[in-house]
Formats: C-alpha cells, structure tokens, sequence
C-alpha cells in the first residue's frame, strides 16, 4: 500500500497562515465593500441654511465623492437642538446615523431636562470647525459701535431689540453674558436658527443680531450688514478693524462656537475612527470652510471627547454665575 506522503510541519504551518491571511483579507474586503455601500445619515438639529447646516452638505459631498458612500442630510430643528440630539441618541449604534453638534450639546442639560446626556449618550466622531460670532446691525442703523447700542438700551430700557438662535443656544448665553456685564435691559427675540435671525434683521424686524460670522459674511460683504464688534478673543482675521467685545470694555469676554460630528453611544470604535479620518480628509475644502467663516480644527475620537467634558463643566460655570434661564 502506498501512503500519502505527510507534508512537513513547516510546510502546515505556512499553508495554514496563507489562508488566515487570505480570510482576513476577504473580511478586509468585505468591510471595505460594506462601507462603500452603505448611506450615511447626517442630522443636523438646525434650519437649512445656517452654518451647521452648510458644514454637513458641504463636508458629506466631499466625504461622499472620495468614499463611495451616500451621505443624506437631514434638518431636525427644535427644542434648543434637543429633538435632534435625543433621536440621534436613539439610533442605532450602526454608524449610519451621526449629528453635527453645537454649543447647544452641553448647555441644553443645565438649563431644561433632556432625554440624552452629553458625556455617555454618545461617542465623539471628530470636532470639525469652530466659528466666530459677531453682533451686526444693518448699515443705516444708528448704532456705529456696540457702545452705541448698549447707551440706547440704557436710555431707553427694553425698546432695543437683539435676534438670535435661540433660547438656550451659545447665542443665547452671550447675549446673556453681556447684559449682565453691561448691565442694561436688551429684548432678547430667538429664532430658530442663524438663518432666520439674520432675515429679521435683513428685513428691519429687529435692531441687531448675534450670530455666527458664517451666517452673517455674505451680507458684510456685500454691505447689508455692519459689524459692530467680534466675540471673539482676539480679532477676526478678515476683519481687522473691527473690535472684540473684550476690547470695548468687557474683560475675558469670549463666545465661540465649535461644531462637531457624533455617534450614537456604544458605536464600534473602528467605526467612528473610520469616520473621523474620512471627515477630517474632507477639511481640503479649507479655502471653501475659511471664506465662509469656518475655522477648520479637526480634533478626532477621544481628544474630542475631552473637549466636550471641559465644555460641559465651562458652560455650567457661566450659566450658574450668569443666573441664565432657558426662558
């Protein structure tokens, strides 16, 4: 009887780990054909419109183009940003469904009960862009600088009006945070979103506008608006003549707002690690984020998680200092 001749163990051992590594490459593959063809949702709680909205058309074309998935943008406005966020909360943990977060994501818990927690009910994707914000007034108003505001509404207390996002938004509280520093009585007019704030003021239904640079740098540009100071901590590059609020007499006085991408809580890290390098790649677009008043940052995963918890606890300060009221 003649045996089969028995392969040497060397020789096992490497057919048996060409096929492991022919089996992980097939799943390698597979995962990679998975994502390709899977359509991602990105929410976004806002009016269309705004800056929130543009980043996540803008950054989920791009994403879109260089991956071969489908990114759906979706508006859920109302409630402060809440409705967006607790749906988001809901989601499944699939990765096919994300939100663009503002400001909004860690001040919503101080001020009203919401039905998602900012430190647990998700998993941080990437910190995308910041923007800076600006208080405008159309340009045949009678207010120069914001100096000149704040006298009238010390003249003639309540009759002065300032639009915003709002209530309870990163607006809001600096609105908040100036009246109180200044110590006048300003009528507070929200909106629900940048985009309608600044239609109000475009169309004279109020006196001034607090709001995101990007909402608000087409119509300086074109001369609709005039910019009476920056919130930011030092002055807005394309704007160098114009003021901070800290400037003018308000000592460490700063609002920001930093948009972000998350994930449902409990997402599989490869996943959202996946989405972070795709989203970060498509910051390329930078002249197209700058001239719109976006300032890339791109601060990913965990380092981003960090952001979120200082952000927390920052704005639970102001908000308890300030005695801020969501209404």
């Amino acid at each position: 009887m003649t045996h089969p001749r028995r392969l040497p163990r060397r020789s096992l051992l490497l057919a048996a780990t060409a096929v492991a590594l022919g089996i992980l490459s097939f799943n390698h593959t597979a995962n990679h054909t998975a994502w390709a063809q899977r359509s991602i949702k990105v929410v976004v709680p806002f009016p269309p419109g705004g800056s929130a909205d543009i980043l996540a058309r803008l950054l989920g074309e791009q994403v879109g183009k260089t991956n071969g998935v489908t990114v759906v943008t979706e508006n859920r406005p109302g409630g402060g940003a809440s409705i967006a966020y607790e749906a988001v909360a809901r989601a499944a943990p699939d990765a096919n469904t994300l939100v663009i977060n503002g400001n909004s994501l860690v001040i919503n818990p101080h001020l009203r009960k919401v039905n998602y927690d900012p430190l647990t009910s998700f998993e941080p994707v990437c910190y995308l862009v910041s923007s800076p914000q600006v208080y405008v007034v159309n340009p045949d108003s009678p207010y120069r600088t914001l100096n000149d505001l704040i006298a009238a509404a010390r003249a003639k207390p309540g009759e002065v009006t300032l639009a915003s996002v709002g209530p309870a938004t990163t607006q809001h509280i600096g609105f908040e945070q100036l009246r109180h520093a200044a110590k006048v009585n300003i009528t507070y007019v929200p909106f629900g979103g940048g985009a309608p704030a600044m239609n109000a003021l475009l169309g004279g239904h109020v006196a001034s506008v607090f709001a995101n640079y990007s909402e608000a740098v087409e119509h300086i540009k074109a001369g609709k608006l005039r910019v009476l100071a920056s919130a930011s901590k030092t002055r807005i590059e394309p704007l160098p003549d114009v003021p901070t609020v800290a400037e003018l007499g308000f000592k460490d006085y700063e609002v920001e707002v930093w948009f972000g991408l998350l994930a449902p809580a409990k997402t599989a890290k490869d996943a959202t690690t996946q989405l972070a390098s795709w989203f970060k790649a498509a910051m390329q677009v930078k002249p197209k984020l700058l001239n719109m008043g976006l300032y890339p940052v791109g601060m990913c995963n965990a380092d981003f998680g960090v952001h979120i918890h200082k952000q927390f606890d920052e704005y639970g300060r102001i908000i308890r200092d300030a005695n801020i009221k969501a209404e």
